[in-house]
């Protein structure tokens, strides 16, 4: 089983810069589509042969998840059941045979880390919700946090930078301890510059000064399912670049 996750930043604006294209050629069972910044409604996009499960934020042009699947899920359901989460589009959960797949967009703690106290709230209660789910569970997307120094190009010019701080290095930290593993350090715990976003400023894509921060998470009885994780950098479109798995499952 092939799965894709994506940061697409505006899905309307990647269809127009390849997405279509990359979708099409990599032919996964599941993809998943954070920051779609769109309503269902307002689509025109046709994806044959797969199901479709959107979780578009109240304020529109913001934030947005989506999952397309091949297989019929035996449910769905959108958000972590907490009302002040649940309001912006940021997780969509379907549940199959086997396990449980979360595609999630974590918020960004922001400028001046304006947003880091209601990151710390998400991240308990994410973890929470996580931990309610019965069977094995895949997470994946934009989790908004490069976990150890390896992870991007600049550490300690970012140590106190959203997505770099103690705080939120030490949740996704807490996350792993709780029974998962990063797929893609797991299979390559000393691969360096391997990044999944770079800034739009200072050519910083071509110059590969990136954060890897778009994530698979398998829970620990998964790991011997896991064939390949990937990540797609030559692929562009977004800020952000997809990544992917093979699971045998």
């Amino acid at each position: 089983m092939k799965l894709i996750s994506w940061n697409v930043n505006g899905l309307r604006a990647c269809m127009n810069k390849g997405f279509q294209d990359f979708f099409d050629s990599v032919d996964s069972d599941l993809f998943c589509i954070q920051e779609t910044k769109m309503q269902q409604e307002q689509s025109n996009f046709e994806f044959p042969n797969y199901y479709s499960f959107w979780n578009s934020a109240i304020k529109k042009g913001y934030s947005g998840t989506l999952v397309l699947s091949k297989i019929k899920p035996i449910s769905q359901s959108y958000g972590i059941n907490i009302d002040r989460h649940d309001n912006e589009g940021r997780v969509i959960t379907l549940e199959f045979d086997s396990f449980y797949l979360v595609n999630v967009y974590t918020p960004n703690s922001q400028r001046e880390l304006t947003r880091l106290d209601y990151r710390m709230e998400w991240e308990d209660d994410f973890i929470a919700y996580l931990l309610s789910l019965k069977k094995p569970v895949i997470v994946c997307g934009d989790l908004n946090v490069a976990h150890k120094e390896i992870d991007l190009k600049n550490p300690k010019q970012n140590t106190k930078n959203a997505g770099f701080t103690k705080e939120e290095r030490e949740k996704f930290s807490t996350l792993l301890d709780s029974g998962f593993i990063d797929s893609y350090r797991y299979l390559y715990p000393d691969k360096s510059d391997a990044y999944t976003w770079w800034s739009y400023m200072a050519n910083a894509r071509a110059k590969n000064i990136g954060w890897r921060i778009d994530y698979f998470l398998l829970s620990d009885s998964l790991k011997d399912n896991l064939k390949e994780a990937n990540i797609y950098s030559e692929v562009y479109g977004s800020d952000h670049c997809p990544v992917g798995i093979i699971l045998d499952i």
